[in-house]
């Protein structure tokens, strides 16, 4: 693994870069590299321009001080959720606790303008709630087979877009006789004797090989899950898997482009754009809105847990379905526990269709 320099011995052109590089170093994922970057190129444009911070001419990074950060943070106010305001800042206060560290900037002005400020980053936002009606109406309005086929995977099981982007037909056992006969489904032996369900694997990582393909994304399971697919979702996937492409990956994945990337596997990124765009549409997503007002994949996360939860009243199963259990916690639960998580589940889920 790259190690970081040791303090005094930089002094990078572009210091921005050369914190997004260590970034990469360690392992963040391209979002969060993502994220940083458009966060930390709109406070270096900020800087740059005379008119806008209250120095008067262009300022560097490395001399910016307390009071042209404290400004650029004014300007975020007003246009981003508070909890958003919160969040940028901690990523400027991040990168000049960096570059103090390694040398390269003599102080963090960040340090007391977080101290300063009066937002937080809500860890815990309270969601826009939307009622099984609602969210039906907005599936309704997704024609696209791939597309469908995503919000309704998300939806129906609860996992992450890192989850479903990795998913391979060897993931998902359908007892549809035409998939069947088209396509190997179900090879996990996870998956035998278990008719219409998916595989959420817990070993997947970010660069890793796996089923003979490099993953872009990583699934963040404590255990890997065998998940129910209910007549709606294997619906679903039927008409996506009647048109799907055929796959460039040895993987076979189960979601592959039909666009510009024609049969490669889909990336997280094409998901949250697809999932953004409709629900912009809904008026579900507001550039700059925070958690508790974008609908985002992960807001289907959410919509999973709370509505299931609520109509189960079984926290046990609903933590399996997430992956957010260990082995040796499901082990002592029940002997029992496919059948008992499919009874459940399919006495419960709610209908979208």
């Amino acid at each position: 693994m790259a190690s970081s320099p040791a303090a005094g011995e930089t002094d990078p052109e572009d210091p921005v870069g050369y914190f997004l590089q260590d970034l990469e170093f360690h392992g963040k994922s391209e979002r969060t590299r993502g994220a940083y970057e458009r966060v930390l190129r709109e406070f270096e444009s900020f800087l740059d321009d005379p008119d806008r911070n209250p120095s008067g001419r262009a300022v560097a990074p490395g001399d910016s001080r307390r009071r042209e950060c404290m400004a650029w943070i004014h300007t975020l106010r007003g246009e981003n959720a508070e909890s958003t305001v919160a969040t940028y800042a901690s990523y400027l206060h991040r990168f000049y606790a960096y570059m103090t560290q390694v040398g390269a900037f003599d102080s963090n002005p960040m340090a007391l303008v977080v101290e300063e400020m009066h937002e937080s980053i809500d860890k815990d936002p309270t969601r826009r709630e939307i009622s099984i009606p609602r969210m039906a109406a907005f599936v309704d309005g997704i024609r696209h087979p791939l597309e469908r086929a995503f919000v309704v995977t998300l939806l129906k099981t609860g996992m992450r877009v890192g989850e479903l982007c990795n998913l391979d037909l060897r993931d998902l056992n359908l007892t549809d006789e035409d998939a069947r006969a088209t396509f190997e489904l179900g090879q996990r032996p996870q998956l035998d004797g278990r008719p219409d369900s998916l595989y959420v694997a817990a070993d997947v990582s970010r660069g890793e090989v796996v089923n003979g393909e490099e993953r872009s994304a990583s699934n963040k399971r404590k255990r890997g899950t065998v998940v129910p697919v209910d007549n709606e979702l294997r619906a679903t996937l039927v008409r996506w898997l009647a048109v799907r492409p055929d796959a460039r990956s040895p993987a076979a994945p189960l979601f592959v482009s039909t666009s510009g990337d024609w049969g490669s596997r889909v990336t997280p990124k094409t998901v949250r754009h697809v999932v953004e765009r409709h629900a912009r549409e809904a008026g579900w997503y507001r550039t700059g809105g925070g958690a508790e007002e974008n609908v985002t994949p992960h807001y289907f996360r959410h919509f999973f847990t709370t509505h299931l939860r609520d109509r189960t009243g079984d926290r046990g199963i609903v933590k399996y379905l997430r992956g957010d259990v260990a082995s040796d916690i499901i082990d002592t639960y029940t002997h029992n526990w496919g059948d008992r998580v499919r009874e459940v589940y399919e006495a419960n889920v709610y209908s979208l269709l």
